[in-house]
């Protein structure tokens, strides 16, 4: 199999990396600055086993690479609002022997939230939901680090509507082989529903910064609070924090330090854009639909949308600031459901 990694950032280039270092035949998928970098210099990967520079194949779109092969694995590695634009691109592919990478190749959701899989679902007919745990860090062009250990992440894998299949289980087979943990689970998106649930803080750091405090704990706490209360109302099922907490268990152990998350990133590398919509605002979609307030995530979504539209530095609110827009903000659904 073929590797073709759209979207390699530091969740992409990090699995892309990995399988190369193990023998994979792997393609890179990357635009402007980073695409250059990578080509001029390779992808400088540094995990828990130091740095090595891999020298993968770069391509900005399909129509670098020609007609795709039968046994192409797409991994969409990019943030869930660029993910139309990269499905249909790709999805349009033509594959040697007759038909559309939508028709033939499955595709692989590697992203925070639970959208992606919708989105592919529209379009292909074979998709995979990964629920990603990998801590990774790139603000660089062509230089991405991923510093847990003993084993880099663990990827939950299976089928986006259920189910697994033997073609899972030759992906996770050479995932396993590259350093990562890959359960193929029958119920991948019960897993990435509790994910969403963690990733709800992200506009928090994103927006007041990485470093701990008590203030931004109880913000989360808020924000989960009503994202469980959601999903209760809409009947689906998410795995539980002893569970991920047990699949984790010293297996991906991170270095001592402050790191921001993707978000974090995101403000950092000056995008313009952030998955917040995805996060807590699938939160706040589905409060709307089965009649749930969620004020606190609407705030967080709100403000983090606020700072990547405006190019502000991430961490340039102070917490107390964003606690207290979510305060007013739930003291008005308090006043509206009287």
């Amino acid at each position: 199999m073929r590797y073709i990694i759209i979207g390699a950032g530091a969740i992409g280039a990090t699995i892309g990396g990995r399988l190369a270092e193990a023998g994979a035949e792997v393609v890179l998928v990357a635009r402007g600055a980073h695409a250059r970098a990578l080509k001029a210099d390779g992808l400088r990967l540094t995990t828990a086993h130091g740095t090595r520079v891999h020298r993968i194949p770069v391509a900005e779109g399909p129509a670098e690479l020609g007609e795709l092969r039968p046994d192409d694995v797409l991994l969409l590695t990019v943030k869930t609002q660029d993910a139309i634009a990269a499905l249909d691109a790709w999805g349009d592919a033509e594959v040697a022997g007759g038909g559309t990478a939508a028709q033939r190749l499955p595709v692989l959701c590697a992203q925070n939230g639970v959208e992606s899989e919708r989105l592919a679902l529209r379009r292909f007919a074979r998709v995979y939901g990964v629920c990603v745990w990998l801590p990774a860090t790139f603000l660089e062009p062509g230089v991405v680090s991923a510093l847990c250990a003993p084993l880099t992440g663990i990827l939950h894998l299976g089928l986006a509507a259920g189910g697994a299949d033997a073609k899972a289980g030759r992906i996770a087979a050479d995932l396993e082989k590259s350093g990562f943990e890959a359960p193929v689970v029958e119920d991948v998106m019960r897993w990435k529903y509790a994910k969403l649930l963690g990733n709800l803080g992200n506009a928090v750091q994103a927006t007041t910064g990485p470093e701990p405090h008590p203030a931004k704990a109880a913000l989360l706490l808020r924000a989960r609070r009503e994202g469980r209360a959601v999903l209760g109302a809409a009947g689906i099922a998410h795995a539980s924090d002893e569970e991920q907490a047990a699949a984790r268990d010293g297996k991906v152990e991170q270095p001592p330090g402050v790191r921001g998350g993707s978000s974090w990133q995101s403000l950092r590398r000056g995008t313009g854009s952030i998955e917040a919509d995805y996060l807590n605002g699938e939160i706040s979609l589905l409060g709307r639909l089965h009649g749930v307030p969620t004020p606190v995530n609407d705030t967080l979504r709100h403000a983090a949308n606020i700072f990547a539209r405006e190019g502000l530095p991430p961490g340039a609110m102070a917490v107390e600031e964003l606690t207290a827009l979510a305060d007013e903000a739930e003291a008005r659904a308090g006043a509206a459901g009287r």
